[in-house]
C-alpha cells in the first residue's frame, strides 16, 4: 500500500519476552522456504488461505495449526483490531537480504504490512524509498511497500519478525496517524500503549473472508486504473508523451468499456464472454508498452501493474484459462472431443535468460536431475511449429507472446507436442504407462513468452539467469558474426539474416551497429523477463547470475532444486561438485577478460544499460519478493 511517508512506527510495543518464546517454540521442520525461494529466508505460516499449507493472497483466510499454538500472537493480532489476510513468522538468517523490488500486484493496493520485529541487531537494516531504519525489538511498524524496498543482515543472529497484511479499520488509521514517521532516532512524542499477554484469554484474530466475484465492479476498474494513471512519471521526448497518451486512452476507454458492459450484464454468466473478449483485446495491446510509460515511485512500467493488478483479476469467472483449457481439451469444444491430453505436465520448469547468459550450460546441469524429462535442447518448435505464433502472423511482430495468445487449440498442441518428445537424462522415453511428468525447458525466446507459458502452465515455474552486460554483449556479438544463430532470413526491413531472439521494437534496429543490436537484446530480454517476473507469485520464480553458477555451482544447483522441488542424487552431485564442463554451444573457453576483444564498442552503449544492470545486480544472490 502507498504511505505518505516511506516508515511509520506505531505507538504501540509488545511483550517481548512472551513474544520470543512462542516463536522459539517451533521446530525447524516447521519452518519453510520462503515464497521467494532466495537463501537465508524462512517463514512459518500463521494465517492462510483456508489456514492450510500456502502461500495465496486471495481467497478465505484462516488461522493454520501454527497460531492455533500461539495464544499471545492471537491477542497482538485480534488486538489490534483489524481484519487480517496472510501473515507469518519470518526469518533472515546472518548475511542473507531480501534485495530490492516493490509490490504491485491487486493484494497490495489496498493492504499494508505490519512488522513486530521479534529477534534482531542494530545490524539489520531496513531501506525504502531512500531512507534506512532500524526495526528494533518489540516495536510495531509498517511501511510504504509500492516504493522500492530491501532488508539486510549484517549481523550474526537470525532475524525474525511477526509479519501480517492488512487493509486496516478506521482506529488503525488512527493510530498509524498518531504514529511516528521520521527522526526514528529519537523516542517518539507519545509513549508506546504496550499490548500485553493476558493468560487465560482465547483470543481470535478476524480474518478475511473476501473472495472476489466473477466481474470486477467498474467503480473498481476505474479506481484502480486512475490511481495507476496519477502515479506515471512525466513524459520527457515526444516518443514517450505519445506513448503516455496511448496508454491513458487505452486505460481509459477499457474502463468505460467495462461498464457498458456491466450496465448490460453486471456480474452473470451471459456477460462473461463479452468480458473476456474485452479483457483479450486489451491485454494483447499491452505488448506495446512494456518499455513504458512507467511509474515514478519505483520505475515499474504501466503494463506491469496493470496486468496484475486489473486485468489479471478483472474476470474470473467460467473464463479462467485452466477452466476453458480443460473444458477444450476433453470436448474438444463441440461435439466431436479432441483425443485426450497426451500428458500430464505437473510444475514444469523453465529456464529464462537473455541469449548467451549461459541458460545451455544450466539447462545441462539441470537436466541430471532424476525424475525431470527434458526435450534435448532449445525447444523453438514447441511455439513456432504453430504458424499462428509465428512472427509476421496477425498480431505476431516479435518473439513476444503474452496471455492472449494462449488460445486453448495453442495450448492443446502444445501439450500434444510435449507428449512425443520428453526424454529423461539417460535418453529415454516415459513408460507408456506414465502420465504426470515433470519436465525442463530451456529456449531464449521463451523467455519473451512467459504470460504465454504461465497461462498454459498455471504452475509453471522459472529460473531466471542473468549474465554481466559486458560479457553477455560480447558473447552475443561473436554468436552474430560466426553465422551459426541465425533463426530468421528474410525478415521485412532486415537486410541481411537475423540472429539470436526478436524482441518487440526489433525494427527499429535496421541499419543500426552490432553492439547497439546485442545491447538491444540484453536489455528488452532482461527488463521484459523482470516485469512478467514480478507479475507472479514470488513463490513461482528464482533468480541468479552466471556468475553465481560458476563460481559455486554446488550450492546453486541446490538452491534451484529446493526451489523447484527436485531430487539431488550422487550422479547430480558427481557433476556440480566439480567445475562444470563446457556447455554444447560453448564458442571459446570462458575468460573473464574475453569481453574486452569487444570493450571499445560495448563501452559505448553501457551507460544505457547500467540502470538495468543495476537492477539486476539487486537479485543476486536470490530472487525478487515481498
Amino acid at each position: 500500500m502507498k504511505l505518505s511517508h516511506p516508515f511509520c512506527r506505531l505507538p504501540l510495543r509488545v511483550d517481548l519476552q512472551r513474544l520470543l518464546a512462542e516463536a522459539a517454540a517451533f521446530a525447524e521442520p516447521e519452518w519453510s522456504r520462503h515464497t521467494t525461494g532466495f537463501p537465508g529466508n524462512s517463514a512459518l505460516r500463521l494465517i492462510t488461505v483456508g489456514g492450510g499449507d500456502n502461500d495465496d493472497m486471495l481467497g478465505r483466510m484462516a488461522p493454520t495449526p501454527a497460531l492455533q499454538r500461539s495464544p499471545y500472537i492471537r491477542q497482538i493480532l485480534a488486538g489490534l483490531g483489524v481484519v487480517w489476510s496472510r501473515s507469518r513468522l519470518m526469518r533472515l538468517a546472518p548475511g542473507a537480504t531480501v534485495p530490492s523490488h516493490c509490490d504491485v500486484n491487486y493484494h497490495w493496493f489496498n493492504r499494508v504490512r505490519v512488522h513486530i520485529p521479534v529477534v534482531t541487531d542494530p545490524a539489520v537494516s531496513f531501506r525504502c524509498g531512500g531512507e534506512t531504519v532500524h526495526m528494533a525489538a518489540g516495536e510495531v511498524w509498517i511501511f510504504d511497500n509500492w516504493r522500492l524496498h530491501e532488508v539486510e543482515n549484517r549481523s550474526a543472529v537470525t532475524r525474525i519478525h511477526l509479519v501480517a497484511d492488512t487493509t486496516g479499520s478506521a482506529a488503525f488509521w488512527r493510530l498509524v496517524a498518531a504514529g511516528q514517521t521520521g527522526g526514528f532516532d529519537q523516542p517518539s512524542a507519545r509513549p508506546p500503549e504496550l499490548l500485553p499477554f493476558r493468560p487465560g484469554i482465547d483470543a481470535q484474530p478476524r480474518c478475511e473472508q473476501h473472495v472476489l466475484g466473477p466481474v470486477m465492479h467498474p467503480s473498481e476498474v476505474e479506481m484502480l486504473s486512475g490511481d495507476l494513471i496519477s502515479e506515471l512519471a512525466a513524459p520527457a521526448t515526444p516518443e514517450e508523451q505519445a506513448l503516455h497518451r496511448a496508454f491513458v486512452r487505452l486505460a481509459t476507454e477499457f474502463c468505460r468499456e467495462w461498464r457498458q458492459l456491466w450496465m448490460l450484464h453486471g456480474d452473470t454468466a451471459q456477460g462473461w464472454p463479452e468480458f473476456q473478449r474485452l479483457r483479450d483485446f486489451v491485454q494483447k495491446d499491452l505488448a506495446r508498452f512494456e518499455q513504458g510509460p512507467r511509474c515514478a515511485a519505483n520505475g515499474v512500467s504501466a503494463a506491469g501493474v496493470w496486468q496484475p493488478r486489473v486485468l489479471l483479476h478483472a474476470c474470473r469467472g467460467a473464463g479462467s484459462i485452466a477452466a476453458d483449457l480443460d473444458r477444450t481439451i476433453s470436448s474438444g469444444g463441440g461435439a466431436t472431443a479432441r483425443p485426450a491430453r497426451a500428458v500430464t505436465v505437473p510444475a514444469p520448469l523453465f529456464i529464462v535468460a537473455a541469449p548467451r547468459s549461459g541458460s545451455t550450460l544450466l539447462y545441462e546441469t539441470l537436466a541430471q536431475a532424476p525424475g525431470l524429462f527434458n526435450l534435448g535442447g532449445e525447444a523453438h518448435w514447441l511455439v513456432e511449429d504453430i504458424e499462428a505464433l509465428r512472427p509476421g502472423a496477425p498480431g505476431v511482430s516479435s518473439n513476444r507472446l503474452t496471455a492472449q495468445h494462449a488460445r486453448p487449440e495453442f495450448a492443446q498442441a502444445v501439450l500434444q507436442a510435449l507428449g512425443s518428445r520428453l526424454r529423461d537424462r539417460d535418453g529415454a522415453a516415459p513408460a507408456a504407462d506414465r502420465t504426470a511428468l515433470r519436465f525442463l525447458e530451456k529456449t531464449p525466446k521463451n523467455a519473451l513468452r512467459i504470460p504465454f507459458f504461465d497461462r498454459i502452465f498455471p504452475d509453471a515455474r522459472f529460473v531466471f539467469l542473468w549474465r554481466d552486460p559486458r560479457e553477455n554483449l560480447s558473447s552475443i556479438m561473436e554468436a552474430w558474426r560466426s553465422g551459426g544463430w541465425v533463426t530468421y532470413r528474410d525478415l521485412p526491413g532486415q537486410q541481411g539474416p537475423w540472429s539470436l531472439l526478436l524482441p518487440p521494437q526489433w525494427q527499429e534496429l535496421a541499419g543500426r551497429p552490432l553492439e547497439e543490436i546485442a545491447a538491444f537484446q540484453w536489455s528488452a530480454t532482461n527488463r521484459i523477463v523482470l516485469d512478467d517476473l514480478a507479475a507472479l507469485p514470488a513463490s513461482r520464480w528464482i533468480g541468479l547470475s552466471y556468475a553465481e553458477l560458476l563460481a559455486d555451482p554446488l550450492a546453486t544447483v541446490r538452491r534451484i532444486c529446493e526451489f523447484g522441488e527436485l531430487d539431488v542424487d550422487a550422479r547430480l552431485l558427481q557433476r556440480v561438485s566439480a567445475p562444470l564442463p563446457l556447455s554444447r554451444h560453448t564458442l571459446t573457453p570462458p575468460d573473464a577478460h574475453k569481453w574486452r576483444k569487444n570493450g571499445e564498442l560495448i563501452e559505448r552503449v553501457m551507460p544505457q544499460l547500467e540502470p538495468l544492470h543495476q537492477r539486476l545486480r539487486a537479485l543476486a544472490p536470490g530472487a525478487a519478493g515481498a
